[in-house]
C-alpha cells in the first residue's frame, strides 16, 4: 500500500519556528503535547506501552524529529496503532508518508477531507488579504496541493468511534477544511481541536515566533467556510471540555479555558474574523 505515495508539487520545508518549537508538555498521564516548529503534535497513551497513538504528523521534513519524541515516550522501535487527521494542511500532515512508511500504520481522516488525501482535491490558495500579519502574508508559499496517501488513508469509522483510542469521540468540525475534526474524552473533558479554533493568533509573526498566549479563531488565511466555523465553535464550547490542546498555541485548563470560550464564542465575528469581513 505504500507505492505512489507523494506530496504536492509545492510540498517544501517551511523555515518558521517558535520558542515553543521541541518542547512537549505532559498535558495529561496519557495525553502529551509537542511542538514542532509552529504545530503541535499529540501522543495518546500513557509511556512505555504498545497502546498508542499519534494525532497529526507535524511540518514537512520533520519525520526524524517526530520518531525520536515518540520512540522516547514509549520506547525504541515502537509504533502507533495509527494516525489520526484533524485535516490535512500541510502543517498537520507535513511527515506523513515518511511516518508511513516508517511504521506501516493506518491513517484515519473525516470522509470529506479524504479528496485533499489522495489526490483528488486541492485546497483553495491561501489568502493573504485576511490579515495585516507577516505570516498571512507570507501564508501564499505554504503548500496547499493534495496529497496522495492512496490506500494507507483510511475513513473514520462513521459512528463516531476512533480507532484505539477508547473513550474519545470525534466530532465534525468544519470551517477551517470541509473534513475538520476534533476529538473529545467525556470522562475527563478532554478536548483536542486540531485548528478548528487555536490559542495563539496564528496570523501574527510576533505571536506565532513568542508563542503568545490569547484565544483565537482557526488560521484565518486557509480558513473556508466562516459560518461553519462559527457553528463549530459552538459545539465545541458546548461541550464545556475542561482540557483543550490546539493545534497552534499552548493548552488551557479549568477557568482560564472556560473564560476564553465564552469570549470566543459571544465575540467571534471580532476575534475570529478577517478584517474585511468586519467592515
Amino acid at each position: 500500500m505504500e507505492e505512489n505515495l507523494n506530496y504536492g508539487v509545492d510540498y517544501k520545508y517551511i523555515p518558521a519556528t517558535s520558542v515553543r518549537s521541541g518542547v512537549g508538555i505532559e498535558v495529561l498521564d496519557d495525553v502529551y503535547m509537542y511542538t514542532v516548529q509552529i504545530v503541535n503534535i499529540v501522543l495518546y497513551g500513557y509511556p512505555h506501552t504498545n497502546e498508542f497513538v499519534l494525532i497529526d504528523a507535524g511540518m514537512p521534513k520533520s519525520a526524524e524529529e517526530i520518531i525520536s519524541v515518540v520512540e522516547e515516550r514509549f520506547g525504541d522501535d515502537c509504533q502507533p496503532k495509527a494516525i489520526i487527521l484533524t485535516h490535512g494542511h500541510f502543517d498537520h500532515v507535513g511527515s506523513i508518508i515518511e511516518l508511513i512508511k516508517h511504521w506501516h500504520v493506518p491513517v484515519y481522516a473525516h470522509r470529506l477531507e479524504l479528496p485533499y488525501l489522495t489526490g483528488k482535491q486541492n485546497y483553495p490558495n491561501p489568502d493573504p488579504a485576511v490579515s495585516n500579519g507577516w505570516v498571512a502574508k507570507m501564508s501564499p508559499f505554504f503548500p496547499h496541493e493534495a496529497i496522495n496517501l492512496g490506500g494507507n488513508i483510511k475513513e473514520i469509522p462513521a459512528d463516531g468511534s476512533i480507532p484505539y483510542m477508547p473513550g474519545f469521540r470525534w466530532i465534525h468540525t468544519p470551517g477551517h477544511t470541509p473534513g475538520h475534526l476534533s476529538l473529545f474524552r467525556e470522562e475527563d473533558r478532554t478536548l483536542i481541536v486540531g485548528d478548528a479554533f487555536v490559542t495563539v493568533k496564528q496570523e501574527s509573526l510576533y505571536k506565532v515566533l513568542t508563542q503568545q498566549k490569547e484565544i483565537s479563531g482557526p488560521p484565518q488565511y486557509f480558513t473556508t467556510d466562516w459560518s461553519a466555523a462559527k457553528e463549530s465553535v459552538e459545539k465545541l464550547a458546548a461541550l464545556k471540555p475542561n482540557v483543550m490542546i490546539t493545534g497552534h498555541g499552548l493548552p488551557m485548563v479549568g477557568d482560564e479555558l472556560s473564560e476564553a470560550l465564552r469570549n470566543l464564542v459571544n465575540d467571534f465575528n471580532q476575534i475570529a474574523l478577517p478584517k474585511y469581513y468586519q467592515n
